[in-house]
């Protein structure tokens, strides 16, 4: 049987995914297959591009083995571009002179960045930001320069804004819209996207059309239409793109007056046995930007070639829903987020958080026509199912955003059908997972990821193949998969125990140790964290892991500003140290708060003006409140009977014994407590963590509660107990909760997921039925005899103190912090006022 011939110009993501699938579906038996790549390497992941400046390894992004191609039966020509096409004769050039005779031909061509036509475009230092080949070129041009620029705000613009920022540049973002990223956000999305993004220092220039390059032979700076500049040294363009679809015209193929060559639903061209996928082609009036539709058509395109012509699929479009973390900020969009088509919008919005939830629901409230996450994205997953799978919503939906209701526990991915679709990106469904585990024996998330590619794009539907891969293998009596991430084989709770039995002091140790690769964002906290509960060293030993927090001992805010929270064991502080800390705060400037954990919160700190704070403050005796940690932070205390009518014991004296033993204390997530002096409680002791209520004999204490999105009330674990034995049962139930729970899981959620509940508990704390309590005591007291003060570790090492500074060659401060009046005090000046607001429209 003679093989027909099938050449693909294009090699990168969607051309490759077509080679894939035309594999798969048997067209090596079919076809004689050529791929023609333009750059010098094979397929790569322009996806997670940006990973190329953290490690420096192509290895990483590549999307197969080097023998892949011939192992399948493709001959694969590399830096060898498609020069000329003759549609009559049935033959392509390459730029080689070789001449690839073809009856069928698929252009993937993909796009080209879009460079305007600036005065002084063509001056050293400016860059697109498309090839591994372009960084490269950043990377070695950025190592003398110090401030650089990105044009457009747009996806891969702000992706470019990161990377600058991730190399020490100072980062400017310069875009002609009135909003970053106009076509997945809606203007309050937007706002709250730029508050985040400026907070780590990047600086935004909206509604600014760039006019012209300054400088001699290279870039010295940008002139803008209103007259006014910029001084960078850099500037990396990213102000969309455009389909390569130049070989395409001059070869008669029909294209858009805009570019992108034209295709019907079964991704054909006006040309005989001539196709086009990716964002070459035009489909409908559209040429899509994302990966996924590229997936989505190269999919298409190879069953209809490879399966009876009396049978072929149709490409009718493709959604455009997308998850990222863009420069820290998590942010995802999927369906009518912005709402064009007939809707009623539902939205909670709370900019001091940064967090902003928005669904568009349809006028009868019946069906998810689309939404729009920043800050929070975690039911992400769960509500792009319900998008796509046209599930019924409940009779509340704005519970699926504000509330104890969640899109997981209404419609989690093992109640939908095999048909529905779970990964957006690489359209696959939840039967094609299911036959993944079953038939390919896949048994962790990394094998999944490889066998069925859901969660190899955006990562969005990982939660929901996790619960698919460890619901399947219950069902099949396996052992169930707890890693970490890709970079540990260990669950955290079993990292933990391996830390501490081998002594591992850091995470280079931890990593070269039982670990492999670079490691990621999930592990390198976790591990910070683990190692924070294990030895107690300050936490700025492992600086480089740390959450951005924890890295500057304060919480950073809006407007590039950090606020400072002095502890105040049990809310007790004299008159004279309340003088004290108004004095600081008038010295530097600072707005008060008193917080809902009865502490002083200073808010509107610069960087490099923390050190200075915290040595006034621990001058007068005050230490860090911890509250940027993943620690103990406030317990919160009545007045008892010291002054109360009502009360029958003394809490606040209770409440300072517990902070001073507990304050500190790094765990899998912050935890809160509080002490009340009768029944009344009034401190509120049943929403947190562990809470203490007096009675006529003693102390109840109540584990497992929390306040926030999703409240939860305490249980109780014991009554009527001394202080001593309640002092005894909390350590170790502290040390069990530190031992077993999951990465940033609440005392709550570990509670609801301990197998036996709150009667195992008992058990385990109060009966000793694991035999580990007199370790969890000693644990704890390790723990409690080796507390520093982060504030002073800082204040005391001038190496720990450089660290804080806004410029690494400069003592001065951010030129860019603002602020605004408002009743008394300083606040971040913006150019509009939010308030916190949930709106059901």
């Amino acid at each position: 049987m003679n093989k027909r011939k099938l050449v693909i110009i294009g090699n990168g993501m969607v051309g490759h995914r077509f080679s894939e699938k035309l594999v798969e579906f048997g067209g090596s038996d079919k076809f004689e297959i050529t791929v023609l790549g333009e750059e010098p390497r094979r397929a790569y992941d322009r996806v997670h591009l940006s990973e190329y400046f953290s490690n420096r390894s192509a290895e990483d992004l590549y999307l197969c083995q080097p023998d892949w191609y011939r192992a399948n039966g493709i001959r694969l020509l590399l830096s060898e571009p498609a020069v000329s096409l003759d549609s009559v004769r049935r033959i392509v050039t390459t730029s080689a002179g070789t001449e690839l005779p073809f009856d069928e031909l698929i252009f993937a061509t993909g796009s080209a960045p879009f460079v305007p036509n600036l005065e002084g475009i063509d001056k050293k230092g400016i860059f697109v930001y498309r090839t591994i080949e372009d960084l490269e070129n950043i990377l070695t041009y950025g190592k003398g320069i110090r401030k650089a620029a990105v044009m457009g705000g747009g996806l891969l613009g702000l992706e470019a804004a990161k990377a600058l920022l991730d190399l020490g540049k100072e980062t400017h973002v310069v875009e002609f819209a009135e909003r970053l990223m106009p076509r997945q956000l809606d203007e309050s999305a937007s706002s709250i996207l730029r508050s985040r993004i400026e907070e780590l220092g990047v600086r935004i220039h909206l509604e600014t059309q760039t006019e012209k390059a300054l400088g001699e032979s290279k870039l010295e700076g940008l002139q803008f239409k209103d007259g006014s500049s910029l001084d960078v040294e850099m500037l990396v363009v990213s102000a969309g793109i455009r389909p390569r679809d130049e070989l395409a015209k001059r070869s008669g193929i029909q294209t858009g007056e805009r570019g992108g060559i034209l295709i019907d639903d079964h991704l054909k061209t006006n040309v005989y046995g001539i196709y086009a996928i990716g964002e070459v082609a035009l489909h409908k009036g559209f040429v899509y930007g994302l990966v996924a539709p590229g997936y989505e058509m190269a999919e298409t395109l190879a069953y209809n070639l490879c399966s009876p012509i009396n049978a072929p699929k149709s490409y009718t479009g493709s959604d455009l829903s997308t998850k990222l973390k863009l420069i820290g900020v998590d942010v995802a969009s999927f369906g009518d987020g912005l709402g064009q088509s007939e809707h009623i919008p539902i939205v909670f919005k709370n900019p001091r958080s940064g967090v902003y939830k928005k669904l568009v629901i349809s006028p009868d409230g019946k069906t998810l026509l689309g939404g729009i996450l920043v800050g929070d994205v975690k039911s992400y997953g769960n509500l792009l199912s319900l998008y796509l799978n046209r599930i019924e919503l409940p009779s509340e939906p704005e519970t699926l955003i504000v509330g104890s209701v969640s899109a997981e526990n209404l419609f989690g991915a093992d109640n939908l059908p095999d048909d529905a679709k779970i990964c957006s990106c690489n359209n696959v469904s939840k039967g094609d997972i299911l036959k993944a585990i079953r038939e390919k024996n896949c048994s962790d998330v990394q094998s999944l990821k490889e066998c069925s590619k859901a969660g190899t794009g955006c990562g969005g539907c990982l939660p929901q193949v996790n619960s698919l891969l460890k619901t399947e293998l219950k069902a099949q009596g396996k052992v169930i998969s707890e890693h970490l991430c890709e970079h540990f084989k260990f669950s955290r709770q079993e990292l933990f125990q391996v830390i501490k039995v081998k002594g591992l002091k850091s995470y280079a140790d931890v990593l070269h140790s039982e670990g492999s690769g670079d490691g990621c964002e999930i592990c390198k906290p976790a591990v910070a964290s683990i190692l924070a509960s294990t030895w107690n060293e300050p936490i700025l030993k492992h600086r480089e892991i740390q959450d951005t927090n924890d890295k500057f001992l304060a919480n950073i805010q809006k407007g590039g500003t950090y606020s400072v929270v002095p502890r105040i064991p049990g809310g007790e502080i004299t008159p004279e140290n309340l003088i004290r800390i108004g004095e600081v705060a008038k010295k530097y400037d600072l707005y008060c708060k008193i917080t809902g954990g009865q502490r002083i919160d200073l808010l509107g700190a610069k960087l490099d003006d923390l050190p200075s704070i915290w040595e006034d403050l621990v001058k007068y005796g005050f230490e860090s409140g911890h509250a940027y940690g993943k620690a103990m932070r406030t317990v919160k205390s009545c007045v008892g009977s010291t002054w109360c009518r009502y009360g029958v014991q003394d809490s606040t004296a209770f409440a300072i014994r517990i902070e001073e033993r507990y304050r500190g204390i790094r765990a899998p997530h912050k935890m809160k407590s509080a002490v009340s002096g009768c029944i009344r409680e009034c401190a509120e002791a049943r929403g947190k963590d562990f809470g203490i209520i007096a009675t006529e004999k003693g102390w109840n204490l109540y584990v497992g509660g929390n306040g926030g999105v999703n409240p939860k009330h305490a249980i109780l674990l014991a009554e009527d107990l001394d202080e001593d034995t309640c002092i005894r049962y909390i350590d170790r139930f502290i040390m069990f909760y530190i031992r077993t729970a999951d990465r940033l899981m609440r005392t709550s959620t570990w509670l609801e997921q301990l197998e036996g509940g709150i009667e195992y508990l008992k058990d385990v704390i109060i009966n000793d039925r694991l035999g580990i309590n007199s370790q969890l005591e000693g644990e704890m007291d390790r723990l409690v005899d080796t507390y520093v003060c982060e504030w002073k570790d800082v204040v005391e090492n001038p190496e720990k103190r450089d660290k804080f500074k806004h410029f690494i060659n400069s003592e001065s401060s951010d030129p860019t912090v603002r602020f605004q009046e408002e009743r008394g005090q300083k606040r971040p000046a913006e150019r509009r006022t939010h308030r916190t607001e949930a709106v059901l429209k």
